[in-house]
């Protein structure tokens, strides 16, 4: 049995506070939760950080998915652009975020890369450089290294494919003109429009690319085959022989 001293003191001790730790979503109220908000209020009421804190789940000890998200958006100074551009790697940087995460974050934008894709690939018919851009943008916006696509068409200058040819690394790529008219041949296509990226930004032609446009422009008169334009891409715009007078 303790004595009223012990009693005493423990009486007198100081309560040690403990914290608490974790910050989940679910201490939230109903309302603030993001899968409450999107059910109650529809996905365009959520925030980029509600729709992300969905995909990752959880957060940290100390952060909630949310707050997980939200830091992962500033380090990209919240362009969605820039947050498709990391890779798994890249996103395993940042707290909270282990591979599966990350994985699932990169399926989330290259799914709705997709979608964009398909909306433009319908029945589109090319009339000026300004459709080929477009056309081509969910395949090749964000892209740190160079792609070489090309654009098959029929007599009505309607788009039958888009085909990549090549993928190199942020320097250049190899185009092949064998497989490029052997898919030109294969389709049946009319006509042919090159295109490739400069991740640098830098929309202005190389030796190398005046080099290869000229002969696949002649291999493409021999074949009847003619080549319509050479588009360099860029996130922020384009380059387009056609246009420049130069093809």
């Amino acid at each position: 049995m303790k004595s009223v001293d012990n009693l005493a003191e423990e009486a007198a001790a100081p309560v040690r506070y403990v914290a608490p730790t974790s910050f989940g979503i679910k201490s939230w109220a109903e309302e603030d939760r993001p899968r409450e908000k999107l059910l109650q209020k529809g996905r365009s009421a959520l925030s980029d950080a509600e729709l992300m804190g969905i995909l990752l789940g959880s957060g940290t000890t100390k952060l909630s998915a949310v707050d997980v998200a939200k830091l992962i958006l500033n380090a990209v100074e919240n362009d969605l652009n820039e947050l498709a551009k990391l890779s798994v790697k890249e996103l395993m940087r940042h707290k909270g975020i282990g591979e599966a995460k990350a994985i699932t974050i990169v399926a989330a934008l290259e799914l709705g890369r997709r979608r964009k894709e398909t909306a433009a690939a319908a029945r589109t018919t090319i009339t000026c450089s300004r459709d080929i851009y477009q056309l081509i943008r969910p395949n090749l916006q964000d892209l740190s290294h160079e792609e070489f696509w090309v654009i098959l068409l029929n007599r009505a200058n309607v788009v039958m494919r888009k085909q990549p040819i090549s993928s190199g690394g942020v320097a250049g790529t190899v185009a092949d003109p064998k497989m490029i008219f052997k898919h030109a041949l294969e389709q049946l296509a009319s006509s042919i429009i090159l295109v490739h990226n400069h991740p640098s930004g830098n929309q202005k032609p190389s030796a190398a690319d005046i080099a290869l446009t000229r002969k696949l422009k002649e291999a493409g008169q021999f074949l009847d085959l003619p080549i319509l334009d050479h588009l360099i891409y860029t996130d922020h715009g384009y380059y387009s022989f056609a246009d420049e007078g130069v093809l």
